[in-house]
């Protein structure tokens, strides 16, 4: 049996106000490819499907074509778990429709753990995996607030949810999978777990717009959250490729994308996993860029010269590279702007943001007065009314854990909901 695992599509995501659908759909198309070429049996999508609870009409019509799509090929089953960006309620809507094409959708908790539990079918209608389809869960789904709790006791009971939640539907799935070894003589049948958190040490990137699931770091739960009867972790929301501690079958597949200019350098991958009983033997497979983001800094001199060397390039891609321009030059170019788009004449490069970083007081000073919403994240935002307040730096702390909660409840809203 062969797997795919990917994970953190975010459908619909722009960057700097351009809109990205092209590059999405040439990875939907590489990957349904993919999928047919490596004959693979089984794809798990762990969760951030789209970039916004609410997704356009582009990018729900991406979704439903690509699943129509692999629903037709050697691809046996398909199955979608929900992340932190999407609303469970839109994921679930079509879930019934769906399944007659052997998609599997988890958007939400269950109101039992064992219907997190998927058995997936070969051909001649044997078991052939255990799926435990643990979506994103959210702070009221495993924990119960408690009037005067501390920051501390929040993230205790959250670590204890996450852990029972897992330890529940695992445990449901090593009854199974016992089931069918002494029922059915069926000894090679593998459970693998999917799950869309944020592990201790987890990798990230500047400005790849992972947001911490909970107030605080000390609800990110280690290897230990999988029981040894899992031969594959198939995880969702670090957009790193990532093993999870020493463990090489716990795994991020990472977002096949760059997010962002930090991500832009890293070589995209899904996770193909063949199993040989209950045993995963896992290859990283590059996912090819479709879209060449491009972080220039320097001087204005530097700056040019690094535009006319990309310009020059035989590489389509390249010639066709979104730039993102950092000036760090100490004298004032009151023009910078218009002085790099004539560097771009002749050419299909766009510059997606120009950050003007100067030398003197009065320069970052400006720079300051000129920060738009797209420069700052409402943690940014939040921190400098507390600094123009005056507000102590003891006091700060406090305050800032409040506020991520109130955040972090926002972005759990599902405007979906009935």
């Amino acid at each position: 049996m062969k797997i795919l695992h990917t994970s953190d599509w975010h459908l619909g995501r722009s960057l700097y106000g351009r809109k990205r659908y092209n590059e999405f759909t040439e990875f939907l198309d590489w990957l349904s490819d993919t999928i047919e070429q490596k004959n693979i049996d089984v794809l798990l999508v762990a969760g951030d499907i789209f970039d916004s609870n609410t997704p356009g009409n582009r990018a729900q019509e991406l979704y439903y074509r690509f699943l129509c799509k692999v629903a037709n090929s050697c691809c046996r089953h398909i199955v979608v778990i929900a992340g932190n960006h999407d609303s469970p309620s839109f994921l679930n809507a079509p879930k019934q429709l769906l399944r007659a094409l052997n998609v599997y959708v988890v958007g939400s908790i269950m109101a039992s753990a064992e219907d997190e539990v998927i058995i997936l079918h070969n051909n001649n209608n044997e078991p052939e995996a255990i799926i435990c389809a643990v979506p994103y869960l959210r702070d009221k789904d495993i924990r119960t607030a408690q009037a005067g709790e501390s920051i501390t006791d929040k993230n205790t009971q959250l670590l204890q949810g996450l852990k029972k939640h897992y330890a529940d539907v695992c445990a449901i799935a090593q009854q199974k999978q016992q089931e069918f070894e002494l029922e059915h003589n069926l000894s090679a049948i593998p459970v693998i777990a999917m799950g869309h958190l944020f592990t201790a040490g987890g990798k990230t990137v500047d400005g790849d717009g992972v947001r911490e699931l909970y107030v605080g770091s000390l609800a990110h739960v280690g290897s230990d959250v999988f029981p040894e009867s899992v031969a594959y972790a198939a995880l969702g929301h670090l957009h790193v490729a990532q093993t999870v501690g020493d463990c090489e079958h716990i795994r991020y597949s990472g977002s096949p994308i760059p997010m962002g200019y930090g991500e832009a350098k890293q070589q995209k991958k899904v996770m193909l996993v063949e199993f040989h009983h209950k045993t995963a033997h896992i290859e990283e497979y590059p996912v090819p860029c479709f879209q060449l983001l491009e972080r220039i800094e320097g001087s204005l001199e530097t700056i040019e010269e690094k535009i006319a060397q990309l310009k020059n390039s035989n590489d389509p891609l390249t010639q066709s590279a979104w730039l993102e321009i950092i000036y760090t030059g100490s004298t004032i170019v009151p023009d910078l702007n218009s002085r790099l788009e004539q560097s771009l004449e002749n050419s299909v490069m766009e510059i997606r943001r120009i950050q003007n970083k100067q030398l003197t007081h009065q320069i970052i000073a400006n720079i300051n007065k000129n920060d738009t919403l797209d420069d700052l994240s409402e943690h940014d935002v939040f921190q400098r009314c507390l600094n123009g307040a005056g507000v102590p730096l003891e006091d700060q702390q406090e305050l800032l854990q409040s506020y991520n909660e109130i955040v972090n409840l926002l972005h759990e809203e599902d405007s979906n909901a009935q």
